[in-house]
């Protein structure tokens, strides 16, 4: 069926529809449930997805406040937009907000380890014995790897001369078999920066393989773990690394979750330490993707990169009177500008969880509001296994 070639003058609504028209015809199938309107459209049909049809509208629920301390200090109040079609999600974090808020909060920190995308090069002239970042070949030639290092302030130059928002903050280099990989870790202003970062990784290459006459293999050399676990990721970081903490007391463990301190240990101890290391599992958590899937999809972001937000560990102890918990998330990769941020409903989300202003840059403050978000979660579904209550809440919600 041919979706491309469509009358002159139509509105973006207008071409979906059309092509929607199309493929009922072709098919059979009645898709009139993913008509949309103009207004919630944007510029999707132009920027975000190609041979758009329609849209499929998902519910957003609405969790908090919840009480943050941030890693400038600052105290604010965040209302969490959550996208999800799983019944007592929002139930769930909405008590971790009122949980940590009669708890003093959650306190977060974050650290920009930037963007990052991987560029594997090899010699031209066969095959080079490898040997971990050596200066020179058996040969006595300089190696692809010292040639890249000596040649730094020129392919760092012609990187960021692609963006004037893209500043590379480090990066790594590895060597395996005949192959060279360069792994750069980029700011990107205010963007999650995928795209930018590509677009740099390729301009580093295309240089690289001239200079050096290497041959580029390609600038997304799964080192940089996109879109994938990696223990890489999870051990170094990517995006923002985000840690989020929160003390319960005896009072509110007891009050709000009805449970006790012991018994929340108990459940973390079998689930997270034994549970996880029996599955061979990249991170050791209670359900940080279900948080992070919620308020990506709300806001924009790029769903795939839920894989990497889910490389994360919470950890549970006992306290004085009561219990810490705590999470660090070493992949949160977010942006406020660009992608699905721009589109309508998205952009209004963004809006609301970062109403409160803070000295923060807009996408770290976004990040640590995310890990703060991922914290109630986690303290709230702790509670539920505790209680054996689990399977009841999701049968008396989902039914």
């Amino acid at each position: 069926m041919d979706l491309r070639n469509l009358p002159d003058g139509l509105n973006a609504q207008k071409r979906c529809d059309e092509r929607r028209k199309r493929v009922e015809d072709e098919t059979g199938i009645d898709l009139t449930s993913l008509a949309t309107e103009e207004s919630r459209i944007g510029q999707a049909d132009e920027k975000n997805c190609e041979q758009m049809i329609g849209s499929v509208p998902l519910p957003i629920g609405i969790a908090g406040p919840l009480m943050v301390t941030m890693s400038s200090g600052e105290k604010i109040d965040i209302v969490l937009p959550l996208a999800t079609t799983e019944a007592a999600l929002v139930a769930s974090i909405n008590r971790g907000c009122k949980v940590t808020a009669q708890s003093g909060g959650v306190h977060v920190r974050s650290v920009l380890h930037g963007m990052s995308r991987s560029i594997v090069l090899k010699p031209k002239n066969g095959k080079e014995q490898s040997y971990t970042l050596r200066r020179s070949t058996p040969q006595g030639k300089p190696s692809l790897a010292a040639e890249i290092r000596r040649f730094e302030p020129k392919w760092k130059k012609v990187s960021e001369a692609t963006s004037g928002h893209l500043k590379i903050l480090r990066y790594d280099l590895d060597e395996s078999d005949e192959y060279t990989f360069l792994t750069i870790f980029c700011d990107t202003s205010e963007a999650m920066g995928m795209n930018m970062v590509t677009i740099a990784a390729q301009a580093i290459g295309d240089w690289l393989a001239e200079q050096l006459d290497a041959l580029l293999i390609t600038i997304a050399a799964n080192v940089d773990s996109d879109k994938k676990p990696s223990r890489r990721t999870h051990d170094r970081g990517r995006g923002y690394e985000v840690t989020a903490k929160a003390k319960i007391p005896s009072s509110v463990i007891m009050d709000v979750l009805k449970t006790t301190p012991e018994q929340l240990l108990a459940v973390a101890d079998a689930k997270l330490r034994v549970g996880s290391s029996l599955a061979g599992a990249i991170g050791s958590n209670l359900h940080v993707a279900n948080v992070i899937a919620a308020l990506y999809l709300a806001t924009g972001q790029d769903s795939a990169h839920v894989v990497e937000g889910s490389l994360a560990d919470t950890t549970v102890s006992l306290a004085q009177d009561g219990i810490t918990i705590q999470t660090r998330l070493p992949a949160i990769l977010v942006g406020i500008r660009g992608g699905g941020t721009a589109l309508p409903a998205q952009n209004q989300c963004l809006s609301l969880i970062l109403k409160p202003k803070t000295c923060l840059r807009p996408p770290q403050q976004l990040a640590e509001s995310i890990g703060a978000a991922v914290l109630a979660g986690e303290v709230s579904l702790l509670a539920s296994q505790a209680t054996q209550t689990l399977a009841s809440s999701h049968k008396k919600l989902a039914r």
